[in-house]
């Protein structure tokens, strides 16, 4: 390629654009096994890290780092925001970095490219052929003379200094470049991590500077990243938020998930230090020791339920809150207290915070206490008819609840009314298969027996490697005639458990009522020899 150039003496420059000279940088990413996948340039456009560069780089990248004009590395952090169509991006590298600024106006004449120089500064002086709009703000600049491919995605500055565009080649040769601004102005928002181009790069998107948006992030990241990445996540927003409650919760949290309580226990100490609403913190504290006493056996002696139970009333105490009161209710439910409990639960329902959760909470107390059943019931259809009318899906937990009382009452028509209202209530969202058995085992006793059989079918949809499922559809195949269909279901079921005799027991049968006697046989045999002694009484009739 000729390489042609309009340069200027050095006199022409002047010490902004020395000094911009400096914030140039050499880009190198990664891929996961550590081998170079691509190098560019950029550079820094703000003093914590920020910076701009092209896009290209870092698609399918693991990771990245950047070394500055004074030979020091920095690790890319987090991506901003990214653009495939014009080919920028601008990220975060970890450290301060001297920036430069970005052009605010259209540059026109001639401007410098700085090309990255570890000793003196490489300037070289361009002429602006054109300059195109885009998005009615930004400008696409074209130049009149070619480039070497080695600078490319350095800055243009103009004679201020200003950052106006990236290097950048056309497959032709030619140059030109992308408004810096464009770039620059990128911020992330709460939806950022789930942005389709950001996706096809393994460095996390960047916590967005609005705390509610840095909240969404945060949250969706808890269910879409490693570990690793979750936790910077959450230092982050402990870095920008840090009078905020719900970094250090999230923090702690994360500890008691890893068994690590004292540190957790430290984490939510520094949380009643800093945080503005110190109501908040005594309450995220019980709330962090309430959910480890739950679902952890591993002991820690500075935690308990009265010790939770005592962060809550402090946080009443600040703040006398219905949400705190409820919050103490649930704890000395836990604590076996269940009268206490319940005269809780239905205090609160007298409250602005009245809902179908607390006449629930106050039936499991009511069942704890070994009310009659009346009592339990009627908490229940109260817990429905406190939820907003007409039923949406905040009352199917409720309503298959008071299903299940139905159900365990013999009431199996009202307890299908429930399971259907229930289904309902939950329309396109996934329903788990024990609730599809459930309905299944409820439909058979009032003997809706096309009901049940595709409720076991959507059971075997969902799970489709558990035995009891294909057994349970075999024999009421079986029951209703579809003896050729509960074959291929048995077979189905001793070909996923081949240990399991009712397998067998129901394939044997299915058989013998098909006429087919060797199969029969075969099959019962089977099931008898895994212990099945149901398979005799078969084997005496063939």
């Amino acid at each position: 390629m000729s390489i042609v150039f309009s340069i200027s003496g050095v006199l022409a420059q002047s010490a902004q654009v020395q000094k911009a000279s400096k914030s140039v940088f050499t880009l190198t990413t990664f891929n996961k096994d550590g081998s170079i996948l691509a190098s560019s340039h950029g550079v820094f456009v703000g003093k914590d890290g920020e910076a701009i560069s092209t896009w290209a780089p870092f698609v399918g990248a693991d990771h990245a780092v950047v070394v500055d004009a004074n030979g020091k590395t920095y690790n890319v952090d987090a991506i901003v925001g990214a653009n495939e169509l014009y080919d920028v991006c601008k990220f975060i590298v970890d450290g301060s970095t001297i920036k430069a600024d970005v052009a605010s106006t259209e540059a026109n004449g001639n401007v410098f490219l700085l090309n990255y120089s570890l000793k003196k500064a490489d300037i070289k002086t361009f002429k602006i052929a054109s300059v195109e709009k885009f998005m009615d703000k930004y400008n696409y600049y074209i130049f009149s003379t070619t480039a070497p491919d080695n600078a490319s995605s350095c800055p243009f500055v103009n004679n201020n200094g200003q950052v106006i565009g990236l290097l950048q080649h056309s497959k032709n040769g030619d140059v030109h470049a992308t408004d810096a601004k464009f770039a620059s102005d990128m911020v992330a928002n709460g939806f950022t991590i789930n942005d389709a181009v950001l996706r096809t790069c393994g460095i996390r998107t960047a916590l967005p500077d609005n705390e509610n948006q840095a909240l969404l992030t945060m949250m969706m990241a808890s269910e879409q990243t490693d570990s690793i990445s979750r936790q910077k996540y959450i230092d982050d927003f402990i870095r920008k938020f840090p009078s905020s409650t719900e970094g250090y919760t999230n923090k702690a949290s994360s500890y008691v998930n890893g068994g690590k309580f004292e540190e957790a226990d430290k984490v939510m100490q520094t949380a009643l230090e800093k945080v503005a609403k110190k109501d908040e913190a005594h309450s995220e504290y019980a709330k962090v020791i309430y959910q480890k006493e739950l679902f952890s056996n591993k002991p820690y002696t500075n935690w308990s339920l009265d010790k939770a139970l005592e962060e809550s009333k402090k946080a009443s105490a600040i703040n006398d809150l219905d949400v705190y009161r409820h919050q103490q209710a649930q704890i000395t439910y836990s604590k076996g207290e269940y009268q206490n409990a319940y005269n809780m639960f239905i205090a609160l329902t007298k409250t602005k915070l009245r809902n179908g959760e607390l006449f629930y909470e106050a039936s499991q107390c009511k069942t704890q206490l070994k009310a009659p059943q009346n009592e339990v019931m009627a908490l229940l259809d109260s817990a429905v008819a406190a939820c907003p009318q007409p039923l949406t899906s905040i009352a199917a937990p409720y309503v298959l609840a008071r299903g299940i009382a139905y159900d365990a009452m013999k009431n199996y028509h009202n307890a299908l009314v429930d399971y259907n209202e229930y289904d309902s209530l939950m329309s396109g969202r996934p329903l788990n298969s024990s609730f599809y058995y459930t309905r299944y085992k409820c439909e058979l006793q009032v003997h809706r027996f096309q009901q049940a059989l595709n409720d076991i079918a959507r059971a075997i949809i969902v799970t489709p490697k558990e035995p009891t499922y294909y057994a349970e559809m075999a024999s009421l195949q079986i029951r209703v005639k579809k003896n050729e269909d509960a074959v291929k279901t048995a077979t189905r079921c001793t070909m996923l458990a081949p240990e399991y005799p009712d397998g067998y027991l129901l394939l044997g049968i299915a058989n013998k009522e098909l006429g087919n006697k060797d199969e029969a046989k075969k099959a019962l045999e089977k099931a008898k020899s895994l212990g099945d002694t149901r398979a005799d009484e078969y084997l005496k009739k063939l």
